[in-house]
């Protein structure tokens, strides 16, 4: 055999020992723990046959604590690039067969490799976690790894778009990489999130809590808010990613994808005209509106479990990606507060990153009132949402179902805000607060005048239902062009796709700045 054969055969080799990663025992321990490896998930995630890996051969630069001796190609992670329906992406996916998937610096480099690639080309970075957080025996060259990272993330923030799916341990700084991510998906009961483990929290806090109450998936996409997303199998997140992709363009530069519609655009739905209840204190659930005027009656919550009294979510019209974020009366009235604010700001700020125009959904009595949310900073954190609707340059087109009351009315993408088209149910109140609240400022001096209880329910019961007469329906506004038009509810989808057609050749930017200063 020739010399070029000899250094053929032993490429081979190195190639299959490579993809062994942390070697067939440590394969057959990660399967034993119900989890995938790091290449048979990007298998699953990408195209067939469309990967290409980068740094197949590159180890850790470590010589301490015994480390010389264990030297393993590709080093705790799997990087590269592949198609997604035909889609280019950048991907990494730590080894969790490799020293725990803990992050060395030569790991750190081979993930701001692929990094630094998505953003040179435009494509999505997604990224597979499950690791054991820093090398200990790497010290600050660990430390160092991460923070190379996490600079990274920072830079690609609205340029590319990314994704971060939590398939193991995710702990210490290692959480930061995907907090400053766009989406995190996680896995129920092998997932988990947090800066300090449970035995930690025990010593300085005394709290016996498990991983899973402390960070896992169940916590973090009902409690926190930090996940968007959660799963009951790795195929589930998988193919989550695949889909929320589907909805996203490759980069800041580029329109949403396209795809056929096979709705009709001037279907009409007469459950709408239905809908909303005589009783304007009695709920409603406005994923029943949503459905009935999107494609094919299909979208895609995001946060879905978190902060339910606003729904944020991926639709099409007319094939057509856009964004939806709707007031849900079926959970606290619909009304707003700290972390229904918190959830829509940072889902309308996303969308504007990446030009996805925003359809809003409005029906809310306003801001939760309470010293809970005074003392939780309910200010700050609702100017957060006003302050995303504001910058916002996309399409931005929005139907007023029913309630729109005081500055939440202004916050949901009013016309004041510059909001491009904004329809009204003629079921629609837009005023300061609601008839009852109304009379009793309104009327103070005369309730208070009263001594007969009758005679002074009559009385109220005049004064809200004149009250009602003048603002509870939409033509107030419209006399001022607040309101571009009141519609009837079943042509609400039609509506919405010739608004969003006209508004597709839109043209606004906001004035040169070094960067804004929204109110953390």
């Amino acid at each position: 055999m020739s010399e070029i054969q000899n250094q053929i055969e032993k490429l081979i080799a190195n190639r299959e020992t490579a993809r062994l990663g942390g070697g067939q025992k440590a394969i057959d321990k990660q399967h034993d723990k119900g989890k995938y490896t790091a290449r048979e998930r990007l298998a699953m995630l990408l195209d067939e046959g469309s990967f290409e890996e980068f740094d197949m051969f590159v180890t850790h630069r470590c010589y301490d604590f015994g480390m010389e001796a264990k030297h393993t190609f590709g080093d705790g992670v799997v990087t590269g690039y592949g198609t997604i329906a035909g889609r280019l992406v950048y991907v990494f996916a730590q080894d969790f067969t490799v020293t725990a998937g803990s992050l060395s610096i030569s790991m750190s480099d081979k993930i701001c490799k692929v990094m630094d690639m998505a953003m040179h080309n435009g494509a999505p970075c997604i990224g597979l976690n499950d690791s054991g957080g820093a090398r200990i025996q790497e010290g600050v060259n660990a430390l160092a790894g991460y923070a190379n990272i996490f600079q990274r993330n920072v830079m690609a923030s609205g340029v590319i778009p990314q994704i971060s799916a939590i398939f193991g341990p995710c702990a210490g700084g290692a959480v930061y990489s995907p907090a400053l991510t766009d989406f995190i998906i996680m896995r129920r009961e092998t997932s988990n999130m947090f800066l300090t483990g449970p035995k930690v929290v025990k010593t300085v806090t005394g709290e016996n809590v498990t991983q899973e109450q402390l960070g896992g998936a169940n916590m973090h996409t009902t409690k926190s808010g930090v996940a968007q997303f959660a799963v009951d199998t790795e195929e589930e997140g998988i193919a989550l990613i695949r889909e929320l992709l589907s909805y996203i363009p490759q980069n800041y530069t580029e329109k949403t994808p396209a795809v056929e519609c096979t709705d009709d655009i001037a279907r009409k739905e007469d459950i709408l005209n239905e809908i909303i209840p005589d009783n304007p204190n009695k709920p409603y659930d406005m994923a029943e509106v949503i459905k009935a005027i999107v494609d094919n009656g299909e979208y895609l919550e995001s946060a879905a479990s978190y902060a339910k009294n606003i729904i944020t979510c991926f639709a099409r019209f007319n094939g057509q990606s856009v964004g939806i974020i709707a007031n849900q009366p079926k959970f606290m009235a619909g009304v707003l507060d700290i972390n229904a604010s918190r959830k829509a700001a940072r889902f309308v700020r996303f969308c504007d990153a990446f030009n996805i125009p925003i359809v809003t959904l409005v029906d809310v009595p306003g801001f939760l009132p309470g010293t809970a949310q005074e003392y939780g900073g309910v200010i700050t954190h609702g100017a957060k949402l006003l302050f995303a609707y504001c910058e916002a340059t996309v399409p931005k087109v929005t139907v007023t179902l029913r309630k729109a009351y005081g500055g939440a009315y202004i916050v949901m993408s009013s016309k004041h805000i510059r909001g491009d088209i904004n329809y009204a149910w003629p079921s629609a109140e837009i005023a300061v607060m609601g008839a009852s609240g109304a009379v009793e400022v309104l009327q103070a001096k005369a309730l208070a005048a009263f001594e007969n209880a009758e005679e002074k329910a009559k009385f109220v019961a005049e004064k809200e239902q004149e009250y009602r007469d003048k603002f509870s329906n939409p033509y107030n506004a419209a006399r001022y062009g607040y309101i571009d038009d009141v519609i009837e509810p079943r042509n609400t989808r039609f509506r919405v796709i010739r608004a969003l057609e006209q508004l597709q050749n839109k043209r606004l930017e906001n004035p040169a700045k070094r960067h804004n200063n929204i109110p953390l």
